[in-house]
C-alpha cells in the first residue's frame, strides 16, 4: 500500500480522515483557488481538488495525495468564508428560510503511476426561518468566521437547519469520506482490511 498524504492543512479535513485509521501525513499544496471566468461550482472545486492533489506529487513521489475544495452556493451566488462577525451575520440572515447547496470536490493522486481519480460531492442544507437574535446569538457563541456557509454543523450550526441532504454527511464538513474509501479500495488500499 503506498503512503497517504492529505494534501490540506484543515484541522476538520483532519480529523475526518483520522475516522479511516490510516497512517497519512497533511501537507499545505500551494494553489491559486481564483475562479476561472465563467466556471461554475462544480467546475471550480474539481479543478482545485486535482490540482491541490497534484500540485504535491514531486514532494510525494510514491504516494497517494488526496485533494479536497468545498464552496457553498445561496441564489444561485458562490458564499465563501464571511471573516467576521458582520459577514457571518449577513451570510445567515440571506440563507434563513432557503437552501444552501454545498460541492465538495474530491480527488485522489496516485503519484506512482499518475493516476487521477476525482468527483463533485453535492450537500444540501435546509435553514429554518431564524430570527435575527438566534442568528446573532449563534454567530456570537460558535464564531464561524472560518466556515463557508457562516456555521459548523458538526457544532451547534446543527440547531439551525430543517434538514440536511446528501450522501455522506461527512462530505458538509469538507471531505466526503464514502467517496474517499471507494477511490482508495480502487488504489489497493482498503480501511477495513
Amino acid at each position: 500500500m503506498l503512503p497517504v498524504v492529505l494534501a490540506s492543512t484543515s484541522p476538520f479535513r483532519r480529523q475526518l480522515l483520522e475516522k479511516l485509521g490510516l497512517p497519512f501525513v497533511t501537507a499545505a499544496p500551494e494553489v491559486d483557488e481564483t475562479p476561472l471566468p465563467g466556471e461554475n461550482a462544480r467546475q471550480l472545486v474539481l479543478r482545485l481538488a486535482s490540482a491541490k492533489a497534484q500540485a504535491l506529487a514531486k514532494q510525494f513521489p510514491a504516494h497517494l495525495i488526496i485533494g479536497s475544495d468545498q464552496v457553498c452556493v445561496l441564489d444561485g451566488q458562490i458564499t465563501g468564508k464571511p471573516h467576521n462577525e458582520d459577514n457571518a451575520i449577513a451570510q445567515l440572515r440571506k440563507a434563513r428560510g432557503n437552501i444552501i447547496s454545498f460541492y465538495t470536490g474530491l480527488a485522489l493522486y496516485n503519484s506512482a503511476n499518475g493516476h487521477l481519480q476525482r468527483e463533485c460531492e453535492p450537500f444540501d442544507v435546509h435553514f429554518r426561518h431564524l430570527s435575527d437574535a438566534e442568528i446573532a446569538g449563534y454567530v456570537r457563541i460558535e464564531r464561524p468566521f472560518q466556515c463557508a456557509g457562516s456555521f459548523k454543523s458538526e457544532g451547534l450550526g446543527i440547531a439551525l437547519f430543517d434538514r440536511l441532504e446528501g450522501r455522506d454527511p461527512n462530505t458538509l464538513v469538507g471531505l466526503p469520506l464514502i467517496a474517499l474509501c471507494a477511490m482508495l479500495r480502487h488504489e489497493g488500499c482498503n480501511p477495513l482490511l
